[in-house]
């Protein structure tokens, strides 16, 4: 006799072109080039996870492990985020869960069959992600290795020197800031105090910040747990004064309940790195505006974008943006991405960037707890 799960197994295979065919068509803001390759994709995962069901009593790790992982070479190879292929997942996910509860299954049944189509499609998204932040560790190092004599010498100086800058600037700059501290507290009428008190914080931690974006290694900080969006708000109250300064608008939507093990110092030099170079960039454009979006997308990985409407980085750039003492700007040091860089992956996350005309998008992508 056929059982309850054997006949909806059936009838998700009966609805292939259904399926394939909205899976498709809900994948937007595919690469040009790519359309096609993305396509193969959704109807190479549709078919594995075909088999995983079919299959249930075997363990199928391994075949998910491999199919993940050569999902995430392809990326690497073809210089691919991660960030279709978390989105491509998700759409299949979901439909897949729609197809279930519309053969009318028992619920008992359908629970049962809805919870293994999802350990499935967490299985295939842990390997692939796994193995994409791997190969990006190891291409990273790899290109380190091979920076030019020239450039391992300037970083070795820049380190001598900032070193000493920071002991030179900090002993004035904490005296100053001790000393606005006691008028604060002794004479709380005098306008622009606060102001002024903003802009040394911010001085004293771009200083520390150029100190550390000199060196190759980050320093070690106590792991945590901490919201993703009350650092953001608190990055974004910090930059206020160059906010204002730029008459940027900035439009903020990350989800409160998101929640990282990680630095939090650390990712909020990554923060303020990232917007502050929005900032520079968007100074002069007639409508400066900034973009902060952040939800788990898909369950389980947290997806930080940070957008800017600047001009576009130049495709020549682009692939490169991440590299030592690549920059745009006149004065950059091209250190800022790449400790960004560095500081995301060894917290096993990815660090993408696409550029358009219109807007210009850095995208985080972490596993949340």
């Amino acid at each position: 006799m056929v059982s309850n799960r054997e006949m909806t197994i059936h009838f998700l295979s009966s609805q292939k072109s259904t399926i394939l065919s909205k899976w498709k068509d809900e994948l937007l803001h595919l690469p040009d080039g790519y359309v096609g390759y993305f396509k193969r994709e959704v109807e190479n995962v549709f078919s594995l996870m075909m088999d995983q069901l079919e299959k249930s009593n075997t363990d199928m790790g391994d075949i998910l492990r491999v199919i993940g992982e050569k999902i995430a070479t392809d990326r690497v190879n073809k210089q691919l985020n991660m960030e279709v292929f978390f989105s491509s997942v998700t759409i299949g996910r979901s439909i897949f869960i729609e197809h279930v509860l519309i053969s009318r299954m028992p619920m008992e049944e359908g629970s049962a069959l809805i919870k293994q189509i999802n350990v499935y499609f967490d299985q295939l998204i842990q390997f692939a992600s796994s193995h994409y932040t791997d190969l990006k560790t190891k291409e990273l190092d790899e290109r380190y290795q091979f920076i030019s004599p020239n450039h391992k010498d300037r970083l070795t100086l820049l380190g001598q020197m900032t070193s000493s800058f920071v002991h030179e600037f900090r002993n004035p700059l904490t005296s100053i800031m001790g000393f606005i501290q006691l008028l604060q507290a002794e004479q709380p009428e005098i306008k622009y105090l606060d102001i002024i008190s903003k802009e040394l914080d911010q001085l004293n931690y771009r200083i520390t910040q150029f100190l550390n974006m000199s060196k190759k290694e980050t320093s070690g900080s106590p792991t945590e747990l901490f919201s993703i969006s009350r650092l953001v708000n608190e990055v974004i109250e910090f930059l206020y004064p160059s906010i204002l300064e730029v008459n940027a608008s900035i439009t903020c939507n990350v989800a409160d309940d998101a929640v990282i093990s990680g630095s939090e110092e650390e990712f909020r030099q990554v923060l303020l790195n990232i917007i502050l170079n929005a900032l520079d960039v968007v100074t002069g454009m007639p409508s400066p505006s900034i973009y902060i979006s952040g939800s788990e997308s898909p369950p389980g990985i947290l997806t930080l974008n940070i957008s800017n409407n600047g001009p576009k980085i130049p495709e020549e750039v682009l692939p490169n943006i991440f590299e030592p003492f690549i920059t745009t700007k006149k004065r950059g040091t091209g250190l800022g991405l790449f400790v960004c860089k560095e500081i995301v992956l060894k917290h096993k996350g990815t660090l993408s960037c696409h550029s358009t005309d219109f807007l210009t998008t850095f995208s985080i992508q972490l596993q949340t707890k």
